[in-house]
């Protein structure tokens, strides 16, 4: 079976995150979000048939939304992925949309952005398609900027891909807009969702990721000052902070898996004790060591515990050792797994620092049996 055409970035033990078009672009449009995202998750961005590098015979005429979403369906299943978060753009979100309530399985969580349960009926995308099929899409590129960005904005990559574009496979992506409409289903969608909206977007305005976010139970709506249709391109540094917040966590998750490895007492003591000085920094360790770091799901948290252990030791740093041998605990090692660990630092780390780290840990095992006698 052909696929659709993809980039895929980020490691493959990450957690997966694909990334869907708008009408006339290519995964292109991703190219200032995607390559951060990919540092927590295996992104994979697809191309609509007929654009990019996706083939044009994947489509026909009288094509649906659901016929996209099988694509992508047979996209992931190629790639070994069974569940994934889902961001899309335009046609790309409508495919996410589809996915949610149709193949709820399928998502761990959903991004919509500028995008529409409904794309204002199908008369005007008929009539687009009409004039795709008979005239091609020159026309069509040369009003792209309107359609897309705010007055004085371009990406031309972006629309030199849509002046590329396939007609008839463009055509037949019209004709799953036209015949594409949600609304009654909305309240089905049970998958953590975001609706991200350009203030500035004349083709679905933020009116249409309202009316998702009233209906979706539990969805958040951010909308973007400034932004128009394609906003990943025009405003990719407010997107990528929303679609961070999303998928992968505040730091309010950071810090629950904080007091789980490192204890109440420890965390609270080191809140008691922050500053305007250190504020910044207490969120960098919540957000980045703990809320994306400790909570990769590749390694457990017992390996993560031997790993920290053996790197502090390393480094002499003996306070810290003392706390994690606490955490380590918590994590399930035992003393004599936490020796063992200690007694491979002394072969690769030297003998004097496994000295001291014996030390260290021999010290908070025994207030750990004193405290439980």
């Amino acid at each position: 079976m052909t696929l659709l055409a993809h980039r895929a970035e980020g490691p493959a033990s990450a957690p997966p995150l694909l990334l869907g078009p708008s009408l006339g672009t290519s995964n292109a449009l991703w190219d200032k979000v995607a390559p951060e995202l990919s540092i927590t998750h295996r992104v994979v961005r697809w191309d609509l048939p007929g654009h990019g590098g996706s083939a044009a015979d994947l489509i026909r005429a009288g094509a649906t939304v659901g016929d996209l979403a099988d694509l992508v369906l047979a996209l992931a299943d190629s790639l070994g992925i069974e569940r994934f978060a889902y961001a899309g753009v335009s046609l790309g979100g409508a495919v996410g949309l589809h996915l949610a309530v149709h193949r709820p399985q399928r998502l761990s969580s959903l991004a919509v952005i500028c995008s529409s349960a409904h794309f204002n009926g199908a008369k005007p995308w008929e009539e687009r398609a009409a004039l795709v099929r008979r005239e091609g899409l020159a026309g069509l590129a040369e009003s792209a900027d309107a359609r897309w960005f705010t007055s004085g904005f371009t990406v031309p990559e972006l629309v030199d891909d849509h002046r590329r574009a396939d007609p008839d496979a463009y055509a037949a992506c019209c004709d799953a807009l036209a015949a594409f409409d949600l609304r009654d289903r909305l309240p089905e969608i049970a998958v953590p969702t975001l609706l991200v909206a350009g203030r500035d977007d004349p083709a679905t305005p933020p009116a249409h990721l309202r009316q998702i976010a009233d209906a979706v139970p539990g969805a958040a709506l951010v909308e973007i000052p400034g932004a128009s249709h394609l906003a990943p391109a025009q405003c990719p540094q407010a997107v990528l902070t929303a679609l961070r917040a999303h998928f992968d966590g505040p730091a309010g998750r950071g810090m629950e898996v904080r007091r789980e490895v490192l204890g109440d007492v420890h965390v609270d003591r080191a809140q008691a004790r922050q500053t305007p000085f250190t504020a910044r920094f207490q969120d960098f360790i919540s957000r980045y060591a703990w809320g994306e770091i400790w909570t990769e799901p590749t390694l457990s948290r017992r390996e993560r515990s031997m790993i920290t252990l053996t790197a502090l030791v390393a480094h002499g740093h003996y306070d810290e050792l003392a706390m994690h041998v606490r955490a380590a605990r918590r994590n399930g090692l035992t003393p004599e797994e936490i020796g063992a660990v200690l007694l491979q630092t002394a072969v690769y780390c030297g003998v004097p620092a496994a000295n001291s780290a014996f030390a260290t840990a021999q010290r908070v095992l025994a207030e750990e049996d004193g405290a439980a006698g």
